[in-house]
């Protein structure tokens, strides 16, 4: 399953696609395939097909203030990613901050009583510290009660981390059914399928916006460059997501 849901859209969305069109003309000398496969890569690499799929997955999600959101009986704070820097005191560091100061701000504004992290890790870097561990930390110097700070066992995926959170919640005296998830935009249609699956009643809290309010399309949007490639990527990695999770209930 992790191959699956997280392996195969590397190899296939859309660099690893492109490539295996090329090495098909190579093989069938094939005009066409190669022409397929230029143009593929030629509008996976400009930031317009990029902008477009993230605004079209965002679905029109607006971020609001804590004071706005619904009280619930948990916070849940979904990973995201840290990275280990060089050097041996092993620092970790940020991928993105929005989830947490997400998660703390509602926590302030008193929309819940319970403030979870999810313990995410990678499989081949399970030496590195529990995400929640390190974010459970930062809650607690920022004055968040430590007895108010939960932090799952490890999860590698959306699906593990649901499952993290349930069990943690079904012995919890604080726990309930009712959450205010809190995860980047394009990945709340998602994750509060996985969570609904896991019998949560969710109330999503979209933050880590792509999509900006005030963007305007620039003649270098239709300009080839690898950031417009990352996006496209990373657009059709959460449509495939998603898929999967339609298909893997």
């Amino acid at each position: 399953m992790f191959i699956l849901s997280k392996i195969l859209p590397e190899l296939i969305l859309p660099v690893g696609g492109v490539l295996l069109i090329l090495i098909t003309g190579v093989i069938r000398r094939s005009w066409l395939l190669f022409s397929i496969a230029w143009v593929l890569l030629f509008f996976s690499s400009i930031p317009w097909t990029g902008n477009h799929l993230m605004r079209t997955l965002e679905g029109g999600m607006e971020r609001v203030s804590a004071a706005k959101a619904e009280r619930a009986e948990a916070i849940v704070v979904l990973s995201i990613g840290r990275t280990v820097a060089p050097g041996g005191d092993q620092i970790s560091e940020w991928h993105d901050a929005d989830r947490f100061f997400g998660g703390i701000e509602l926590f302030r504004a008193g929309k819940a009583p319970l403030l979870i992290f999810t313990g995410g890790s990678a499989p081949w870097d399970t030496e590195a510290p529990l995400e929640g561990k390190i974010l459970a930390g930062y809650a607690r110097s920022m004055g968040v009660p430590a007895g108010s700070i939960q932090v799952t066992r490890q999860a590698f995926n959306t699906r593990e981390e649901a499952a993290a959170v349930r069990e943690m919640l079904s012995s919890c005296p604080k726990g309930g059914n009712h959450i205010l998830l809190v995860t980047s935009a394009l990945h709340i249609p998602r994750a509060q399928k996985v969570f609904e699956q896991a019998g949560f009643q969710v109330q999503p809290f979209p933050v880590d916006f792509v999509t900006s309010a005030t963007r305007k399309t620039y003649p270098t949007d239709f300009v080839p460059s690898s950031a417009g490639l990352f996006k496209t990527s990373a657009a059709l990695r959460e449509l495939y997501g998603r898929i999967f999770v339609a298909i893997f209930r």
